[in-house]
């Protein structure tokens, strides 16, 4: 009698021979794969591919820094408990000085790359913006500037009666260097349950089409566990992958759980399991991404180093400084050198990258 796993097997080997014959994998390809109960099946196809784009033990990461200038926000998302509304005691704007201050820390540390988000703040408009830019720049001009999430510089444009793309040429020309994913899920059936007053899939798929026309490259991320279906999930990674055949301007796909701890959303967190399902599927679906990041932030380090096995090639940044993540009382932190030590421990050889993925040290 055939084991549970020959079963398992035997019932994805159509599948398996299309990954083993590089063949893209369609809707109902990934479908199967989601709902596919051998986990180890799963990351032994995708780690076959992650080593067919990557043949190497190599697992890169980033010195990295979130800076967020700002925690006011309008939009109420119901997953985010980071956020301010207008005019409450608790909102912000950093000064200038103490941002160029944590980008000088970085460089100190050997780091190049800066995240900078914050919210939808009414009073900012691009000229604040392309002045932050320009005086990081002057000051610190090894930075790159990963900056700005969709909703940030679609709002930014709309408060600043300008283009879309007019934003994005000023913003790229006083500093801008990419663009985080913050994507969510691009499915507005979800987007519209986990926040109704935020952009649309076709707005997020327009400003990453103009910004890569523009030669602003982007990352890709999705974030999942809100009690979406495989399907919708399926629906957001094709979205992604249609735009990658079209512009090539993705440089990863990172992926992880909404974290449901104070937040007004609410609910419970997607089990470890799932994310490294999760992390599978997307090596196998994404064909045409080369970087597949880890979100050990969110998950937490030893299951990133699980991870690595599962198609990640990449394990994100040191996050010297987190302020989204933490305030749901997910916080994990790590120094430089215990992610090399996870990364040595599973095998791999940790080398340190720039934001678009070319080996620093």
């Amino acid at each position: 009698m055939a084991t549970l796993t020959q079963r398992h097997a035997a019932s994805l080997a159509d599948i398996a021979e299309k990954v083993w014959a590089g063949e893209r994998l369609s809707f109902e390809d990934g479908l199967r794969l989601f709902h596919a109960d051998d986990l180890l099946l799963l990351g032994s196809l995708a780690n076959l591919v992650r080593q067919r784009q990557h043949p190497n033990r190599i697992v890169t990461f980033n010195i990295g820094r979130n800076i967020n200038y700002t925690n006011v926000c309008w939009v109420r998302c119901k997953f985010c408990a980071f956020y301010r509304v207008p005019g409450h005691a608790e909102g912000y704007i950093l000064p200038t000085e103490t941002i160029i201050a944590k980008c000088q820390e970085l460089l100190a540390l050997g780091g190049k790359e800066i995240l900078i988000q914050g919210g939808l703040h009414p009073k900012l408009k691009i000229g604040y913006f392309e002045r932050l830019f320009r005086d990081i720049k002057s000051a610190c001009p090894a930075i790159d500037i990963h900056g700005l999430s969709s909703s940030e510089i679609n709002y930014i444009a709309h408060i600043s009666r300008i283009s879309l793309e007019e934003c994005l040429i000023r913003l790229r020309d006083a500093g801008l260097n990419t663009i985080p994913g913050a994507g969510e899920m691009l499915v507005d059936a979800v987007r519209e349950q986990i926040a109704p007053l935020k952009e649309k899939t076709a707005a997020w798929i327009h400003l990453m089409r103009t910004a890569h026309r523009l030669g602003i490259r982007s990352s890709a991320t999705m974030v999942y566990g809100w009690g979406e279906t495989y399907a919708q999930r399926l629906e957001h990674m094709l979205r992604v992958r249609e735009l990658q055949d079209e512009m090539r301007g993705f440089t990863a796909w990172i992926t992880w759980s909404f974290q449901p701890d104070g937040t007004e959303l609410g609910g419970k967190k997607a089990s470890g399991w799932d994310y490294l399902k999760n992390t599978a599927v997307s090596r196998l679906v994404l064909d045409n991404i080369e970087n597949l990041q880890a979100s050990w932030v969110t998950q937490g380090p030893r299951l990133a180093q699980i991870a690595l096995d599962y198609g990640l090639n990449d394990f994100g940044s040191t996050m010297l400084e987190e302020n989204v993540v933490s305030p749901t009382g997910t916080n994990f932190l790590m120094p430089i050198e215990e992610i090399r030590r996870l990364i040595r421990a599973a095998g791999y050889e940790p080398r340190v990258r720039d934001t678009l993925y070319h080996l620093l040290d």
